[in-house]
């Protein structure tokens, strides 16, 4: 059966099995890859992407679910001047290995869109994604320094 929704933008149509994780449709049918497979119920995030502007993840989603909405991967967000993400991303050498990224930014976004001036306890409650290399340290000041560009 086909779905069809926005993806990055763009009118897209996916046909397949309505119950296909939006995440292995998303990597194998249309080839982006930024968002990554980790575990598969949807605990890690490392397969965080927008829903109507929302984080969620897609390892556990299936695509049928997205029909007539918009979805947004990392390759959907500016990598310029314009997204401070990524800039404070960058500028304070968040990544170590970099898996989780992706999903890590991708919850950011969504939540400096809901919270433009996030404490420390908000990010706890809104970035439950893991990281194996316990960049967390970083990635707050990242959100703290992003938040402040923005």
């Amino acid at each position: 059966m086909s779905v069809t929704f926005s993806l990055n933008g763009k009118p897209v149509i996916f046909d397949g099995p309505d119950d296909v994780p939006l995440l292995w449709a998303v990597r194998e049918h249309f080839g982006l890859t930024g968002s990554k497979f980790g575990c598969g119920i949807g605990m890690c995030g490392a397969c965080t992407m927008h829903l109507d502007g929302e984080a969620v993840r897609t390892c556990v989603m299936a695509v049928g679910h997205v029909r007539g909405r918009a979805v947004t991967t990392i390759e959907g967000l500016p990598t310029d001047e314009t997204n401070p993400v990524h800039q404070a991303w960058n500028e304070l050498d968040v990544p170590q290995c970099g898996y989780c990224q992706s999903g890590m930014i991708m919850a950011t976004t969504s939540l400096l869109a809901r919270n433009p001036n996030p404490t420390d306890q908000d990010i706890d409650q809104a970035i439950t994604n893991l990281c194996r290399c316990a960049t967390y340290i970083r990635i707050r000041a990242a959100i703290h320094a992003a938040a402040r560009r923005a």
